[in-house]
């Protein structure tokens, strides 16, 4: 037995490994269950009581030896291994650079919007999406009869039985329910602007959607008059799209604005000679605008004898349109990362 002890550690001294399959041959033999020295163990049972402490001594420094040598071989494979193998990482090939996000063009031209009032006294107010009618329709004079309260323009919320559409309760087909919340609570005089998401039951085109954003202004004081609407928007226009810009007013109707206008600029996608946007006449029309209706002002507690004022509205998206030529505002939501990475840097 003794002998057999000695045997083995001649040849785990001797032993060699120059691949995983020659280690793996080593492991088998020494360190594993049924390798040669766990043999040895089985039989420790057979040795004679006077020589089991020292024969139990030497398995186990034979073990020892076993472990301490697979150890070293297989830090000899790995380190082989390591030496033969090239860099991967090609040196000559040049950095990917770190990618700055950017602002979507939406809350760029939103934010451009009101800075441009804010620094005429205008503040910013918000209002729900989810409206009932009378903020969205009746306090602005809409009649009963009125085309947008039919089904082909607002998207109205079904009942709580899933089934039946409750007539009352619908999404804002504009932020004016916002300027109605504001007349109601709060004392004139009242200067603010009131951006955001509209909904309107409309097909998707290159120039109409069914989501869309809006700001609506509304000025509410003693003596306000058309002249005071039309300065603010004329200075609006420059201060948007530059001094060099035409400015138009177009009379127009609206149920909650008496006299109404719209302002048309000219078309700075084909520079007046005309195109899809501008339906081939060389003006844009960026917003609809007039002087509050009495009957407004008196829907919402304010004494229509006393205080005036004028309110207007335009879609952000066709600002953007103008602002950056942009010829689709489907654009705007398809999230293509080549078109939203063209206004990196852009302001």
């Amino acid at each position: 037995m003794f002998e057999k002890v000695e045997e083995l550690k001649k040849e785990l001294k001797s032993a060699i490994a120059g691949s995983e399959a020659e280690l793996e041959t080593y492991r088998l033999r020494f360190i594993s269950k049924k390798g040669v020295i766990t043999e040895l163990f089985n039989d420790f049972k057979n040795v004679p009581n006077d020589q089991k402490k020292e024969f139990g001594a030497a398995l186990n420094e034979l073990k020892t030896l076993a472990q301490e040598k697979f150890q070293e071989l297989v830090e000899q494979i790995s380190g082989s291994q390591s030496a033969g193998k090239t860099d991967t990482i090609d040196l000559t090939l040049p950095p990917i650079p770190d990618s700055l996000g950017s602002l979507h063009p939406l809350t760029k031209v939103k934010t451009r919007i009101i800075k441009i009032f804010e620094r005429i006294g205008f503040n910013v107010s918000d209002g729900p999406e989810i409206e009932d009618d009378w903020h969205n329709f009746t306090a602005l004079n809409f009649p009963p009869n009125h085309p947008a309260r039919e089904m082909q323009d607002t998207f109205f919320v079904k009942k709580a039985n899933g089934k039946d559409v409750d007539q009352d309760i619908l999404l804002r087909t504009h932020t004016s329910n916002v300027q109605i919340r504001l007349m109601e609570h709060t004392e004139p005089p009242i200067r603010s602007i009131m951006p955001g998401r509209v909904f309107r039951n409309e097909a998707i085109s290159a120039r109409a959607h069914c989501v869309f954003h809006q700001v609506e202004g509304l000025y509410i004081d003693e003596n306000v008059g058309f002249k005071d609407l039309k300065q603010t928007l004329y200075h609006f226009a420059k201060e948007m799209f530059g001094k060099d810009i035409k400015v138009r007013y177009r009379p127009s109707y609206f149920p909650f604005t008496e006299p109404s206008a719209e302002i048309d600029i000219s078309c700075l996608i084909c520079k007046g000679d005309g195109c899809n946007i501008c339906k081939y006449s060389g003006w844009v029309e960026i917003a609809g605008s007039g002087m509050v209706d009495p009957n407004v002002l008196e829907n919402c507690g304010i004494d229509s004898q006393k205080y005036t004022g004028f309110a207007f509205g335009m879609g952000i998206e066709r600002i953007a349109m103008l602002k950056y030529e942009i010829n689709d505002l489907r654009l705007y939501t398809e999230n293509d990362i080549r078109f939203l990475k063209q206004f990196t840097g852009v302001t």
